[in-house]
């Protein structure tokens, strides 16, 4: 839910501000929801390619990738517009009450990621309905790839996954290590350390007991869907998977390691990976090492998405 803020919690701050989008290409269509529809928007080149639907990352990170936290310039548009140029479709979607899809439910925190889970099934019902494929692949991006494991626990309509920059670790292994890697984290390092072993464990942490500014970034209205989160092992469901596995990771990102793509790759039966030199987590090529290269990608709209990482995955969908 949170975890571009681990990885920045100052860092995003410093990013370049994007500029101004134009509404993005492509039709609006719905799924069902728990109270209201989801919503999505659908860009088909060509109807008889592949159709891909992207699921997005953690926290309130919109159909096009943009994220009030910290991320500009639509990174998943971007995508979406450079595989329609390959002849593939794809549908990105607002998460279940946020954004375009905030009627599905009255409180978006109150989610668990199995949640998340069905309504990917649901998209992909919905998007074979309306285009007449047989199957429908799924993408998914940071916390996106995790969701997309779980659903595909139950392959039904779906053709195959890409997993795009997810975590191959439990998320509050991964929480620690970032919190450990920030140096700038040293004065609130055993606040979060304790609270992430309480919510491990399923207890809610009293906000007000954490060391500032941990309290505004970790509110007990995330708490539960947090709880819930850490209960899974994305190795561990990889390994369960019977459908064909596309794991992509960009050795520029700051906040999911190459480490974590490789521990995916290994556990899911027959998987490809595909490491993309420079790329980093918001699917754009840094210009050169380090973080500051790296958060600079965040916000900067004039950076397409990463080449090679279309090539890979319309090469995959395609194959």
């Amino acid at each position: 839910m949170i975890r571009a803020l681990i990885a920045g919690l100052a860092g995003l701050l410093l990013a370049a501000q994007g500029h101004a989008q134009t509404a993005p290409a492509g039709v609006e269509i719905a799924a069902p929801g728990p109270l209201g529809p989801l919503a999505g928007t659908l860009l088909d080149p060509d109807p008889k390619g592949p159709l891909v639907l992207l699921i997005p990352g953690s926290g309130p990170t919109d159909r096009d990738g943009n994220n009030p936290l910290g991320v500009a310039g639509g990174p998943y548009r971007q995508l979406a517009e450079a595989l329609a140029a390959r002849g593939v479709a794809t549908l990105r979607i607002d998460k279940r009450g946020m954004f375009g899809s905030g009627a599905a439910i009255a409180n978006a925190n109150q989610v668990t990621m199995a949640d998340y889970a069905a309504d990917a099934h649901a998209w992909v019902e919905a998007a074979r309905k309306r285009t007449g494929r047989a199957c429908v692949w799924i993408a998914g991006h940071s916390e996106g790839g995790l969701v997309t494991l779980i659903a595909a626990q139950n392959p039904q309509g779906i053709c195959g996954i890409v997993l795009i920059a997810a975590a191959g670790r439990p998320v509050g292994t991964i929480m620690r290590e970032q919190f450990r890697a920030n140096p700038a984290n040293a004065p609130i390092l055993a606040s979060a350390l304790g609270m992430i072993d309480a919510l491990e464990a399923g207890r809610h942490v009293d906000p007000a007991t954490l060391t500032p500014p941990l309290g505004q970034y970790f509110p007990e209205s995330v708490q539960d869907f947090m709880i819930d989160q850490m209960r899974y092992d994305p190795a561990a469901l990889a390994a369960k998977l019977h459908l064909p596995v596309l794991v992509v990771q960009g050795d520029a990102d700051i906040q999911i390691g190459v480490g974590d793509a490789k521990a995916l790759a290994a556990a899911a039966p027959g998987a490809k990976l595909a490491i993309i030199p420079g790329m980093t987590h918001v699917l754009r090529i840094a210009s050169g090492p380090g973080p500051a290269a790296s958060v600079a990608t965040y916000r900067n709209a004039a950076l397409p998405a990463a080449p090679v990482l279309v090539d890979a995955i319309a090469g995959f969908v395609k194959r």
